[in-house]
């Protein structure tokens, strides 16, 4: 019998049940890899909750809420699925504490460590176990409640808690950058060295909340679309100018590591653009798009270069053309040998091309000229300056980054509404039909990967100037699985996905670096969920969300149908 069948009234308990026991499972994971006990030390809000609890705390009220998304609750009984399911996820921890007390756990996971146990029973050993049952009922009552609210109460609820967990893993940047200020007495009244205070708590969560219902994008955007033209634009470009004004000013708010993340996420965002002709408009799957970055990294160091390596020493003005041209020289070097090839066998033919490039440029054959695995060294700065000069360190690459990311995108929108754009969306859907339609397949391609490859060796250039060097060790497959990764999750053949892709997808890992061990645990799980759950990408063109969906639509469909027939 099927458990979901299993009811008492109008519940489904079998369901509930299961919920119950995946969320144990995932709360004992997160005790047994060592997220609880390492994060123990790293506090949320100061004095109040860690960072190591609060992951336990969000396993609770997840699985509260799934349970009131699984199970049919109706009437008095609403509230009690997602207690006894959170009770159930309690029940394992307090399993795992008493299993820990009886045999030695720790011979097989090393973090189940006293400092553990007593995480989970607040510091009262195994007569405290039970205290997980009765906050796992309260905190899965209290996601099942949240999850049956209406979504204009649950909102600001949801806003809540990104405000905690974002203003207390960003305390330390915002404390350090207040300190420097006027506002050094407010930097300490809200932010600890690490975490928020609770004051600081209580201001964010009001003014986040309070902002996010008063500025609420859904709003805002039919207000400005009911606009006359002229009204717009009046709207718009105020903001336009506040935003860029924020953009200048941010490296010199939020220091010099803030600046480097932001340039190496537009490095991305340059290549994401890339991609997102060669993989969101033509549909041409590239894994060895690390080989254009590579081009381009080693031209400009080559050209530029003060070391033996050094062969010109030119500005980087005068670099940088270069670097985008013989990057797109080895793109259409890569384009007509494989014009003919679709599919996975494409994708194996362009990682076998960037896996080329990355040997020869470590290998002894090339290494005369390119250092082999030594690399080349003294890569300068595009403008020279004092140390204390505001264009010092990284600042001058994140100006530079950002001015190339928006031509960049300028561009590439001008690209895709143009007519080797609507050829380059043809051949995504049928190459055949676009052929038999007049399009020539052979110099539609070759301009995907040529102006693709562009794009990244733009980015290569920069990115040496940025670290200063450039090795065979940073020509890695993963540098290319990051860009697939952001043109994917920003919404193929999207502009503004591509930048959204990249901030999310290496802009907060590199923030997040203090969490070296977990971060790509976290990264990887937030790949699998967005995939379930928003597979048109995070900001999809609306052609692309509808393709989507209508496929989604049809798979239900056919599995509507087919199921009769299985059954008879």
């Amino acid at each position: 019998m099927d458990d979901t069948r299993i009811r008492f009234g109008d519940v489904p308990w079998g369901a509930v049940i299961r919920v119950g026991l995946i969320g144990a499972a995932v709360a004992i994971f997160l005790c047994l890899v060592g997220i609880v006990p390492v994060f123990h030390t790293r506090p949320l809000i100061k004095d109040v909750i860690s960072l190591g609890q609060t992951s336990v705390v969000l396993a609770l009220l997840a699985t509260g809420l799934v349970t009131a998304r699984t199970a049919d609750m109706r009437g008095t009984l609403s509230v009690l699925p997602g207690a006894v399911a959170g009770a159930i996820a309690g029940a394992g921890l307090t399993a795992l504490v008493i299993l820990g007390e009886v045999i030695n756990v720790r011979a097989v996971f090393l973090n189940a460590s006293p400092l553990l146990y007593g995480i989970l029973t607040f510091g009262s050993g195994i007569a405290g176990s039970w205290i997980a049952i009765v906050i796992g009922a309260v905190l899965g009552a209290a996601g099942s409640v949240g999850a049956r609210l209406p979504t204009s109460s649950r909102r600001p609820l949801t806003t809540f808690v990104l405000t905690l967990l974002m203003g207390g893993l960003f305390a330390g940047i915002l404390r350090t950058a207040m300190l420097s200020t006027p506002l050094a007495g407010l930097g300490r009244l809200l932010f600890a060295p690490l975490g928020l205070t609770i004051v600081g708590a209580i201001v964010a969560v009001i003014a986040f909340v309070g902002a996010s219902e008063l500025f609420h994008y859904t709003r805002v955007r039919d207000r400005v679309n009911g606009m006359a033209p002229a009204q717009q634009r009046l709207v718009t470009w105020p903001l336009l100018a506040i935003a860029a004004f924020a953009v200048l000013m941010l490296p010199h708010a939020l220091g010099p590591f803030v600046a480097q993340v932001i340039a190496l996420v537009a490095l991305y965002v340059l290549m994401g653009l890339g991609l997102n002709i060669t993989l969101g408009l033509a549909g041409l799957l590239d894994l060895g798009f690390v080989a254009f970055f590579a081009v381009g990294a080693y031209t400009v160091a080559l050209l530029t270069g003060t070391s033996e390596f050094g062969i010109a020493d030119w500005p980087f003005w005068a670099a940088i053309p270069f670097a985008v041209l013989f990057a797109m020289v080895f793109g259409a070097i890569l384009g007509l040998p494989i014009l003919g090839i679709r599919g996975d066998y494409l994708a194996i033919a362009t990682l076998g091309f960037g896996e080329i490039i990355r040997i020869l440029a470590g290998s002894d054959l090339l290494s005369p000229w390119l250092g082999g695995p030594h690399g080349i060294l003294n890569v300068p700065k595009p403008i020279a300056v004092q140390p204390t000069h505001f264009l010092a360190g990284p600042n001058q690459i994140y100006y530079i980054a950002i001015a190339c990311a928006v031509l960049i995108a300028f561009v590439a929108w001008r690209l895709r509404g143009s007519r080797i754009g609507r050829a380059w969306l043809s051949i995504r859907e049928d190459e055949d039909v676009a052929e038999a339609l007049g399009v020539n397949l052979v110099q539609t391609k070759i301009l995907a990967y040529v102006l693709g490859a562009g794009f990244a060796g733009l980015g290569g250039g920069i990115f040496a100037s940025l670290v200063g060097s450039i090795f065979s060790s940073s020509i890695q497959l993963f540098v290319s699985i990051n860009v697939v990764a952001i043109v994917v999750v920003g919404g193929m053949g999207s502009i503004p996905g591509a930048v959204l892709g990249a901030l999310f997808l290496i802009g907060v890992p590199e923030l997040f670096r203090e969490f070296s061990e977990y971060r790509f645990l976290f990264y990887g799980a937030a790949l699998i969920l967005m995939m379930l759950y928003r597979p048109e990408g995070l900001m999809p063109t609306r052609f692309a969300a509808r393709e989507v969906h209508l496929e989604s639509q049809e798979l239900g469909a056919d599995t509507v149908v087919a199921a009769p027939t299985e059954s008879t």
